[in-house]
C-alpha cells in the first residue's frame, strides 16, 4: 500500500480483532481496535480514522446501528463490514446500512487486505458532480437521485456506480470492469464479484422511489448497462 492509513477495528472476538490489528500493521498502517459497538462508534467519530473493519454480532451496538450512525455524520468514511451471515439478505442490510463492502468470515487475509486497498484507493475520487440520466438527474454534491419533485438518497458508490455506467452507456459494462473502475481493486482475478450484484440490487431498491428501478439492466453472462 501507499501511504500510511489508520483503521479502526471494532470485533468483539479477541483473536481475529488482534489478527486483523497485526495483518494491518504488517501492511504499513496505524490499527486501532475496539472490542463493542458503542466504544467503536465513538472512536470512529472522536479520531482521524480513514477507514473502519466493523464486524456485525457486538455487544452495546450490533454492527448495523454502528453503521448508520456513522454513515449520517461521516458519510465519506469507507466501511467494510465483517459478518458470519452471507445470506443475501444479511448482505442486502448492511449495504443499506451505509456499508461500502463486506466481507464473510471466514475470510482470506488477502481478499481482506485487497478489499482494504480499493477502498483507501478510492477513497478521495468523486463521480461528476451532475449527471442526466434520461429524466434522472444525479446529484453527485448532495448524494441525491430526483426526478421531477421525487428523490433518493444515496450513497458515494451508487453516485460512482451511476455516473460510470453513464459515462459507458453504449455498451454492457462487465463486473470485472466495475470491480476495477468503481471498487478500486487493482486486480480482479480471484475477487468475488457477488459484492457488485448485491450492490445493484440494492440500488435499484432506492431508485424505485422515484420509479426508476428498471434503469440499470442486467446482461445476461456479463454486467449491466443503463437502460
Amino acid at each position: 500500500m501507499a501511504a500510511s492509513v489508520n483503521v479502526l477495528v471494532v470485533e468483539d472476538e479477541t483473536p481475529i480483532r488482534v489478527g486483523l490489528c497485526d495483518v494491518l500493521s504488517f501492511h504499513g498502517h496505524r490499527a486501532r481496535q475496539a472490542d463493542n459497538g458503542i466504544d467503536g462508534l465513538q472512536m470512529a467519530l472522536d479520531s482521524d480514522v480513514d477507514l473502519v473493519l466493523l464486524d456485525v454480532m457486538m455487544p452495546g451496538l450490533d454492527g448495523f446501528e454502528v453503521c448508520r450512525r456513522l454513515r449520517a455524520q461521516r458519510p465519506l468514511l469507507p466501511i467494510v463490514m465483517l459478518t458470519a451471515k452471507g445470506l443475501e439478505e444479511d448482505v442486502l442490510r448492511g449495504f443499506d446500512a451505509g456499508a461500502d463492502d463486506y466481507v464473510t468470515k471466514p475470510f482470506s487475509v488477502a481478499q481482506l487486505v485487497a478489499r482494504v486497498q480499493a477502498l483507501l484507493r478510492r477513497a478521495g475520487r468523486t463521480p461528476p458532480k451532475r449527471v442526466q440520466l434520461g429524466d434522472i438527474e444525479l446529484d453527485a454534491d448532495n448524494l441525491r437521485a430526483r426526478r421531477g419533485a421525487a428523490e433518493v438518497e444515496l450513497t458515494v458508490r451508487d453516485c460512482e456506480l451511476l455516473a460510470y455506467l453513464a459515462a459507458h452507456r453504449e455498451r454492457a459494462v462487465p463486473r470485472d470492469e466495475l470491480l476495477r473502475e468503481v471498487w478500486g481493486f487493482a486486480r480482479t482475478a480471484g475477487v468475488e464479484t457477488r459484492c457488485v450484484d448485491m450492490h445493484v440490487v440494492k440500488l435499484r431498491r432506492k431508485l424505485a422511489e422515484v420509479d426508476a428501478e428498471g434503469l440499470i439492466e442486467t446482461v445476461r453472462g456479463v454486467g449491466y448497462r443503463l437502460g
